[in-house]
């Protein structure tokens, strides 16, 4: 049986060697972008941070922000740069992404909340729902992390 694998994968078009080191050029390609997008966005929230007035609360926001931002695009750098040494993408990596992601989007909603207090009902309401749905989405990827977990304890 195993020969028969063996003999599908060398009778393929492309051998799985070249495909591979054409996919690994290409991860490395994107591991390059979101460096460099990752160095931009850090100069223009810095650059943003000295230029907001007022500082407090609206640039302090802005920058908290700005830098979860960044934090997701670090993260999923490290998630492209991860599949070079295990050779797949890591669901525990990608989770954690929309964890923070998740937060962002709460803090976010919180503040805009806090700031601006001439809100119609509606929009109170629909920023609460938003609210209240983002901390369901951070709980129930919480708990999928924490079953990732428990399942690669159980394979060891």
């Amino acid at each position: 049986m195993a020969k028969e694998q063996k003999k599908d994968i060398e009778t393929s078009i492309l051998p799985v060697k070249y495909v591979d080191f054409v996919e690994d050029i290409f991860h490395a390609v994107l591991a390059i972008a979101l460096f460099i997008i990752g160095v931009v966005a850090f100069f223009y929230t810095a650059k943003r941070l000295l230029e907001t007035a007022p500082f407090f609360p609206n640039g302090m926001i802005q920058g908290i922000n700005d830098i979860l931002f960044i934090v997701i695009i670090l993260e999923i750098l490290r998630t492209v740069i991860s599949r070079f040494t295990d050779g797949v993408y890591q669901l525990d990596k990608f989770l954690i992404i929309g964890v923070i992601a998740a937060v962002r989007h709460i803090l976010t909603v919180g503040a805009s909340l806090t700031l601006e207090s001439t809100k119609s009902d509606a929009a109170f309401e629909r920023a609460l729902y938003e609210m209240g749905l983002n901390a369901l989405i951070v709980i129930a990827l919480v708990f999928a992390i924490f079953l990732s977990k428990a399942a690669h304890k159980n394979k060891l």
